[in-house]
């Protein structure tokens, strides 16, 4: 299990790092996607930090298993709102879909988490 939990956490990591990286360098087509659903400009920097600090906590997590745990269950929270945030505005499927599975990973990361 923890084998798993390693790989899938890590994985996770690195997503979430990317996803990061997306917003703090402004890539047109993640800003594009975010003020569609209605987020601010000045809040993009916020929604990378929160991202960063859950991938650190995923890694840190794999010594402490609180911490990991916690920050799984952030980070699916996180792309939980990402995915309420597309649907509330009608957002085509292939808009849902990517933080929809991101979301699902962070629940199969929490249970690795939980389960160690």
């Amino acid at each position: 299990m923890t084998i798993a939990l390693v790989i899938v956490g890590g994985f996770y990591a690195a997503i979430a790092l990317g996803s990061a990286a997306g917003k703090l360098t402004k890539n047109e087509q993640v800003i594009a996607s975010l003020t569609g659903v209605g987020v601010k400009a000045s809040f993009v920097p916020v929604l990378a930090i929160l991202e960063i600090l859950g991938a650190a906590g995923l890694v840190v997590g794999i010594w402490s298993k609180l911490l990991g745990l916690a920050a799984a269950v952030c980070l699916a929270l996180y792309f939980a709102g990402a995915v309420i945030a597309h649907l509330r505005v009608r957002d085509k499927a292939a808009a849902v879909i990517p933080p929809f599975v991101l979301m699902v990973i962070g629940i199969a990361t929490s249970l690795l988490e939980a389960h160690r």
